[in-house]
């Protein structure tokens, strides 16, 4: 497996004045804090504007523990049923919205033709782990099975950015140890795989933009108290062997930058089909600031052109051969 490195002109110009527009790196360490936070939407001149192309509602998906918020995205040209990608956001397990990533998500069901479920998954403290976990398998599975009910042809991808990117490599781990039907291929963008990590990356950026530090508040709150399985931290997993094919995306200045090349290159060792691709100079959560990155941009399409192609249908037999 080889790393493709991708470089823009602006990558390094536009990060650095991104990370002083945001001031420096404010860890967490209170629920007051935390509820301040969530409570704080996202700005659009940052985030970006949605799609007006594609219409967004939003909606409950069943799951064990009850209902589950999600946003629905689909091109208002969309007639048919068609694939599903299930989406989830990131936020450290305590934070975050779908209603964040509303333009990621349009631009996504625009370039890949395909319907985005984003799935606004429980938060620690008030649910700590495995609830985020148990509510990304349910949604999977739903889609999997009732997909239809909202356009889906029971073709589903799952993909999601740190955290969320974390939540979905869980679930394809717990998925394909259970024997349980799983995502086409999976999608993760400078994904959470492990804590306490003690990477050249960690050293080197940890505080750029957050902190991976060990036994924060958040990791705390997430956690709380229990066993760190394979299925929290899938870095500890003993084999990768067996899971979907996956679209591994990092970041430069990213603490996360190694974990993302590690994980790749166990999957392609374990056998599994993986593209890892490293946005140089970007930071992480580059895809939450599209509105100021251009690294985001470009990540969308590398995204949209990897599912369209997962998706694309089989070559049928060439009528000129004779031969079926």
């Amino acid at each position: 497996m080889s790393t493709r490195v991708v470089t823009g002109p602006r990558f390094a110009a536009e990060t650095t004045a991104l990370l002083a527009r945001l001031g420096a790196d404010s860890p967490i360490s209170d629920y007051a804090t935390l509820l301040a936070a969530r409570a704080e939407p996202a700005d659009p001149d940052l985030a970006g504007h949605p799609d007006p192309a594609v219409h967004i509602a939003d909606l409950y998906l069943p799951a064990r523990h009850g209902p589950v918020g999600a946003r629905w995205y689909r091109h208002h040209a969309a007639a048919s049923p068609g694939p599903v990608l299930l989406w989830l956001h990131g936020g450290g397990f305590t934070g975050g919205d779908a209603s964040d990533l509303d333009y990621v998500c349009t631009r996504l069901a625009h370039l890949a033709g395909l319907t985005v479920v984003s799935l606004n998954y429980r938060l620690a403290p008030e649910h700590p782990y495995p609830a985020a976990m148990l509510d990304t398998c349910d949604a999977l599975h739903w889609l999997l099975d009732h997909g239809a009910a909202i356009g889906g042809d029971g073709r589903v991808a799952a993909g999601g950015q740190s955290a969320g990117a974390a939540l979905v490599a869980g679930a394809c781990l717990l998925a394909r140890d259970h024997h349980l039907p799983s995502a086409a291929c999976q999608v993760l963008c400078y994904p959470v795989l492990d804590f306490g990590q003690n990477t050249e990356s960690a050293r080197l950026f940890d505080g750029t933009f957050h902190s991976i530090k060990p036994g924060s508040w958040e990791e705390n709150q997430y956690l709380a108290g229990q066993p760190v399985t394979a299925y929290a931290a899938p870095l500890r997993a003993a084999s990768l062997a067996g899971l979907p094919p996956a679209l591994v995306i990092g970041a430069g200045r990213d603490p996360l930058r190694d974990d993302a090349r590690t994980y790749a290159a166990r999957l392609d060792t374990d056998g599994v089909d993986v593209t890892h691709v490293e946005y140089e100079a970007t930071m992480h959560a580059f895809l939450n600031f599209c509105g100021a990155l251009s690294a985001g941009d470009h990540a969308i399409e590398l995204i949209a052109a990897t599912l369209a192609a997962t998706f694309a249908p089989a070559p049928g037999p060439d009528p000129a051969s004779g031969r079926s």
